[in-house]
């Protein structure tokens, strides 16, 4: 057997064994075992680059390369639908239906809560992935939509047109969203609201690795293509079934009025019960004639409805309202209620997210409130039932002082939560950034966890982060729960910490609004922290990410005494506070200032960025006069564009820049050697277009539309 067969077969056992395993939910091989054919597969493939394919199995696990998102024109817009709340409506809708066409018939289906997504394909083949966007273009994310593994990369079967489109919902299931939660809070992290936006949000990452992890399902609910055989809905969903696709098994022929209500009944109740959330029926005509009979409007089709189920509330009382106290201070209030059963669990707790939300309220304690789940994670109270208040009810007063350490509370100017600002004194403050400084992502000391930072924290052995440094095991050994052992696998794991890169380290310093990849962009542009403490607010607005709220809180940080102190302990203790160098390839580039805008045809933007880099340029985030070249791809930001523009800078396309780095260039800045700067752009776009080819050469030909409407 040749190399390319057994790389062929490979592909076909992993993609049977994908589809029994997501679709069917029947697995016929262990975890084990499939790992071991993937990874044989993973090796064969990177020995032989030659037989690459884009839809193999292994591409699922998605790339660390990150990459924005090329604006794609759908074939024809994805039309949204209408909706209804009411029974009545909805009677309505059906009678006029009847009344235009005769006998129709209804197909029933559950409307996924997610984001909608269109998938065409080529030859059997997954060619790409374009979300609605603003329903006449959206984003290409097929590189992430690769990593879902209920959505075949290969058709299986036969009998598929040879180009077709098919469009459905990403979803996140309860499991995927409640893990990814669990991961988030034990991070420190602000919890996603629910799984809609986490599915929205996790299919727009730039990083298809990110995707790969966060476990996003998908159903598809329409087809269409050139010269379809069908004549009804339901016989083209039967068919996409067979050829791998996953489609709702709750799918469901309704005759008339009362069948679909008793659809709706039916499913108003049991949707509790699914693994995933869904927020309504879609009631469509079944039979492709009549739809065409019915037409649609600029913004919906006529011939489809959403029936939107109500959000789920219950009336309980409130008993007291409680203040936490988070990592940065922040102060967020909490209705403590009368346990109360709500979307299929008992409910004892509700936000209130801030003093403006109780005074919009007119909340008190004692009144009987109205929690509303609605796909929220976090129960909210929506209103108060007035007419049970009592009579001698007193509005509630916002506590004026810490609840932990009694410091009196401030208000950041445009921010609506209030703020301990006794950062060195107040115990949760301090806790919560010592978890977040060892926290995976951050400094990754993960023998020690919240119980142990607790009992550290009481025991006077850690005040701050830098005290981490000054541990020794004696002192471990000898507290509750731990030990010998676990005193040295301690140790050991904070000695091994020093050693995490500069990025990770800014991170799990816990300066206010610098998460992870704010991070990232400050240590790539500025590669170590001392450049970081000494820039002012212009500068540090130059790197990517950062605005002008970030840059203060920064600044605030640096300029505290006690922060000084940690970090020159932590400096003292071997903690890398520089980036590692990059290798030098040329000084091409050497005194150019480059801000980079748009997607790109053959290079990621952290790609062009590493390129600069190499070849002795520097990056920087927003356009300014001591800018050399704005590099402009596709849908460059019109901001950065104006100011290049007024300013002067001189715009460059990808090839442009490659043909700079490609030369043996002995004065970059010479205006010999600058690059052709005659860049011309789509007014719609804003897309640089060569004066010499102006389709790439690797852009699919344009296809004759679909037959039939989408949504």
């Amino acid at each position: 057997m040749t190399v390319e067969q057994q790389i062929h077969n490979l592909r076909e056992q992993l993609d049977k064994y994908n589809y029994q395993y997501y679709v069917e939910n029947n697995p016929t091989i262990s975890d084990f075992e499939f790992d071991r054919l993937m990874r044989e597969l993973q090796d064969l493939e990177a020995e032989h680059p030659e037989f690459h394919d884009p839809n193999s199995p292994t591409m699922r696990v998605g790339s660390d390369v990150s990459n924005g998102f090329r604006s794609v024109e759908h074939s024809f817009p994805m039309l949204s639908l209408s909706n209804t709340y009411s029974l009545d409506e909805l009677g309505e809708w059906i009678e006029r239906i009847e009344r235009e066409v005769e006998n129709p018939e209804f197909v029933c289906e559950l409307k996924f809560d997610g984001t909608a997504i269109s998938l065409t394909y080529e030859h059997g083949r997954l060619l790409r992935a374009v979300t609605r966007g603003d329903g006449t273009r959206g984003d290409d994310v097929t590189e992430n939509v690769r990593t879902i593994r209920t959505i075949p990369l290969v058709l299986k079967g036969q009998g598929y047109p040879d180009f077709f489109e098919i469009r459905g919902e990403i979803f996140m299931p309860y499991s995927s969203f409640d893990r990814l939660n669990a991961e988030r809070e034990a991070a420190g992290e602000q919890l996603l609201a629910n799984p809609r936006n986490a599915a929205a949000g996790t299919l727009k990452q730039l990083q298809s690795q990110v995707v790969a992890k966060r476990g996003l399902d998908c159903t598809l609910y329409q087809l269409s293509g050139e010269n379809l055989s069908y004549t009804s809905h339901i016989e083209s969903l039967n068919s996409a079934r067979q050829w791998g696709f996953k489609i709702s098994e709750h799918v469901t022929i309704c005759k008339n009025r009362n069948e679909i209500e008793e659809y709706i009944k039916h499913w108003d109740t049991e949707r509790k019960s699914l693994p995933y959330a869904t927020d309504g029926v879609v009631i469509k005509v079944n039979r492709f004639s009549d739809r065409k009979i019915l037409g649609s409007t600029a913004k919906a089709p006529k011939w489809a409805v959403a029936y939107k189920f109500k959000a789920e509330q219950a009336l309980t009382r409130l008993l007291k309202v409680t203040y936490q106290v988070g990592r940065t201070g922040a102060i967020t209030p909490v209705a403590n209620l009368e346990p109360v059963l709500l979307a299929g669990t008992t409910v004892k707790r509700a936000t209130l997210h801030n003093a403006d939300q109780i005074a919009a309220l007119d909340i008190r304690e004692g009144d009987m409130v109205y929690v509303e789940k609605g796909g929220e994670i976090i129960p909210k109270i929506t209103e108060v039932e007035l007419s049970e208040r009592a009579a001698d009810s007193k509005p509630l007063e916002y506590i004026t002082h810490c609840p932990e350490c009694g410091t009196e509370l401030v208000r950041y100017e445009g921010e609506a939560k209030h703020y301990c600002p006794n950062q060195s004194g107040c115990r949760p403050q301090i806790l919560g950034r010592i978890v977040h400084f060892i926290r995976r992502k951050a400094m990754n000391i993960e023998t020690l966890g919240e119980e142990t930072v607790e009992l550290l924290f009481d025991n006077g052995l850690v005040k701050c982060i830098a005290d981490l440094y000054d541990l020794r095991e004696e002192q471990l050994s000898v507290l509750p729960r731990l030990g010998e052992k676990s005193a040295a696998n301690i140790i050991q794991n904070i000695e091994a910490s020093k050693q995490i890169p500069f990025h990770r380290v800014l991170f799990a310093l816990g300066i206010r609004f610098v998460g992870e990849t704010t991070a990232k962009y400050l240590a790539a542009h500025f590669q170590s922290l001392d450049a970081i403490i000494s820039a002012d607010r212009e500068s540090l607005i130059e790197a990517e990410e950062v605005g002008g709220k970030i840059a203060d809180a920064i600044i605030e940080y640096f300029a505290d005494e006690k922060n000084q102190i940690i970090i020159n302990r932590l400096r003292e203790a071997g903690i890398k506070f520089e980036a590692e160098r990059k290798q030098i390839q040329s000084q091409v580039l050497a005194g150019l200032n480059f801000v980079i805008s748009g997607s790109f045809d053959n290079h990621s933007r952290d790609e062009l960025k590493a390129l600069i880099e190499a070849h002795g340029g520097k990056n920087l985030a927003a356009v300014s006069a001591n800018t050399s070249y704005l590099l402009a791809g596709h849908k460059i930001g019109p901001a950065k564009l104006q100011k290049a523009t007024k300013l002067g800078v001189q715009i460059i396309s990808e090839e442009d820049f490659i043909e700079m780095i490609g030369n043996d260039v002995t004065n970059a800045d010479s205006t010999e050697n600058a690059p052709n700067t005659a860049v011309k752009f789509d007014v719609e776009d804003k897309t640089p277009v060569n004066s010499s080819n102006t389709k790439s050469e690797n852009e699919p030909a344009a296809q004759t539309p679909i037959q039939g409407s989408l949504f």
